[in-house]
């Protein structure tokens, strides 16, 4: 059988990864190079987002963008290595992922301006920042319930100058009690299986396993229930991993509008090439063979209710900063 005879020439893949495989993929062509692309992962081009006003002659050397990617990101050359620019360290940009590009893209397709983002699941912070620089909100909140990353999630928004912001470290469930409607944006790049780290040559130990699957299908379920909660009439809420389960990605969009009926999943036009061929319900994915970033899930929802909105009250949710940055 042709599947098998890549696999002479590269490690042979668990059962498990071939069985998502072919849930992924019925084209034998496909699930081999999904495979290949775990079992042998190849460098991606960095990408860097530019937090302040880009250089007129670049300091890196880029390549040519695609046809969905955002002016303020460049997505860099191999071996490049901006981390250790100066610009980098004076704030200038933020490195990150260019599948994390691909799920915070959904976020351009918001109309209308943005006074409240929440982001749920900050750290270390690019989507609160791609957010902030696409959107400019008169406050940015980012929540990271793990103490442990609240260090790197901080420095990130100081250095890189993201005012006006805030830092919570807060479990989802408290904003939908305290903050019911108050979101004109809310992020959920949620906790997931992280598959896609096999395609960055990192370890993900039991990834494929149902159990670690089920397990973080209910947190992802539990996390975007509260954060529904608290977006506004009229309001959006991304949804984003980057795992390839489906009961991480759709199965979970699904559930969620069961059970969220106002919601409606907003079709995305310049990603349509990307729509996931498990649903008809507008999402998109990445996946590590298309040779632009490790892989990643997203969609974006609207709130269809006509109600009034909630004002926010800035004052009542200051109460809970660990850290701001309110100067604009």
């Amino acid at each position: 059988m042709k599947i098998g005879i890549i696999f002479i020439h590269m490690e042979k893949p668990s059962n498990l990864l071939l069985k998502v495989s072919r849930r992924l993929f019925s084209n034998l062509d496909e699930q081999e190079k999904f495979i290949e692309a775990l079992i042998n992962p190849q460098p991606f081009s960095p990408s860097i987002l530019w937090c302040q006003e880009k250089s007129e002659t670049l300091p890196l050397a880029v390549e040519t963008p695609t046809s969905w990617q955002p002016q303020f990101i460049d997505r860099l050359s191999l071996g490049e290595k901006p981390g250790q620019h100066p610009l980098h360290q004076q704030g200038y940009f933020y490195c990150l992922d260019f599948s994390s590009v691909f799920a915070a893209t959904t976020l351009l397709a918001i109309p209308q301006s943005v006074r409240l983002v929440f982001d749920m699941c900050a750290a270390p912070g690019g989507k609160s920042i791609f957010a902030w620089k696409a959107l400019q909100p008169d406050l940015l909140i980012s929540n990271e319930v793990i103490g442990k990353r609240l260090g790197m999630l901080i420095s990130n928004l100081k250095r890189c100058q993201i005012n006006p912001s805030a830092v919570v470290n807060r479990d989802s469930s408290i904003f939908a009690q305290m903050f019911p409607g108050f979101g004109n944006l809310v992020i959920v790049d949620a906790p997931c299986t992280g598959q896609s780290l096999l395609a960055k040559g990192e370890k993900a130990p039991g990834c494929f396993h149902p159990t670690a699957i089920n397990k973080s299908a209910n947190r992802q379920k539990r996390i975007i229930a509260n954060s529904a909660k608290i977006v506004s009439s009229q309001g959006y809420l991304a949804y984003m991993t980057c795992t390839y389960s489906p009961e991480e990605n759709e199965q979970v969009c699904e559930w969620f509008l069961e059970r969220f009926p106002q919601f409606q999943a907003i079709e995305i036009s310049n990603l349509a090439k990307y729509q996931s061929h498990l649903t008809t319900m507008p999402c998109y994915r990445m996946f590590p063979q298309d040779k632009l970033g490790a892989g990643a899930f997203t969609v974006l929802f609207k709130n269809t209710n006509e109600d009034d909105r909630q004002e926010v009250n800035f004052n009542t949710i200051s109460s809970l900063y660990i850290y701001q940055n309110l100067k604009k």
